[in-house]
């Protein structure tokens, strides 16, 4: 009678959990599914009946022409694929060989990095932009370059993905490995290169994409360094077009599904990596 009850009170329990996490599921995408909804619509359809699939105007695609006319749409795309694929690259490569130098390197150096590195994650970016920013802008003066935001995006994402690399270097890359290859004649970047760097696949696709996200999602940070328009990134770009155009709902619906599609797609194409990599250190 006890265990009857208890497999009942289980499985009101696992129901329960599944109503509330529809609820939470439903209550994330939802804004998305407006978006999608609204973009094919002319303003006058949105503004009478946002929720409905078809306005009384029927389908239209002008949003997206329009859209990417007046917020200069390709060169903040160019900006924004430029700096995220060079911040990614630079991120993945840095940090996955400091990581394989402090597992590796037995070193007191590497254990004071490796602590500081984890320490400097706590401290949130918010703490240092003014002083980051007056650095450069005021001694420096390489504020309003690309390169500028790109060594900046590498500095702030490397301790997260060194943590990374160095779980799933001290978990899934055998020592053994390492050896049979330097009996073979391998110096230490051949073993980087050819055996170690291969192994990290799954790492690899996960930082690839959690950085990618916020490197292209980002604002503050851009908004920051980069002030003339020719230097715009999406999210400015978006930002700019939003406080123009704000009263016509459908060029906006349109602004915001052409930036965050090209990074949806990265990350459907990069989705299985992704808990298979978080986890590629957690468990030795």
């Amino acid at each position: 009678m006890e265990n009857e009850k208890a497999a009942r009170n289980k499985k009101i329990r696992h129901a329960l959990m599944i109503v509330f996490l529809s609820i939470l599921f439903v209550a994330f995408v939802f804004p998305f599914i407006m978006v999608i909804i609204n973009v094919f619509k002319v303003k006058a359809d949105i503004t009478a009946n946002p929720l409905a699939l078809i306005g009384r105007h029927g389908f239209t695609l002008e949003n997206f022409p329009n859209a990417i006319k007046k917020m200069n749409f390709f060169p903040s795309f160019g900006n924004s694929l430029f700096i995220t694929i060079l911040s990614t690259i630079g991120t993945i490569i840095l940090s996955s060989m400091t990581a394989y130098l402090i597992v590796r390197n037995n070193w007191k150096a590497n254990k004071i990095l490796f602590v500081l590195m984890i320490a400097s994650m706590v401290i949130p970016f918010q703490v240092l932009m003014i002083p980051l920013v007056s650095l450069y802008g005021g001694i420096f003066g390489v504020l309003n370059h690309r390169v500028t935001l790109i060594l900046m995006h590498i500095g702030f994402s490397l301790s997260m993905a060194t943590f990374m690399f160095h779980g799933s270097i001290h978990t899934n890359v055998p020592i053994s490995l390492e050896e049979a290859a330097t009996i073979d004649g391998c110096n230490k970047w051949q073993i980087f290169s050819q055996i170690v760097f291969p192994i990290l696949k799954p790492t690899i696709a996960t930082v690839a994409i959690i950085d990618a996200m916020a490197f292209w999602n980002d604002y503050l940070l851009p908004s920051l360094v980069l002030g003339r328009k020719e230097l715009y990134t999406i999210p400015i770009a978006t930002k700019v077009f939003y406080g123009t155009y704000s009263t016509d709902t459908g060029l906006i619906m349109a602004a915001l599904l052409l930036a965050m599609l090209p990074i949806l797609l990265l990350y459907l194409f990069l989705q299985r990596y992704i808990v298979e990599g978080i986890t590629a250190g957690a468990v030795k």
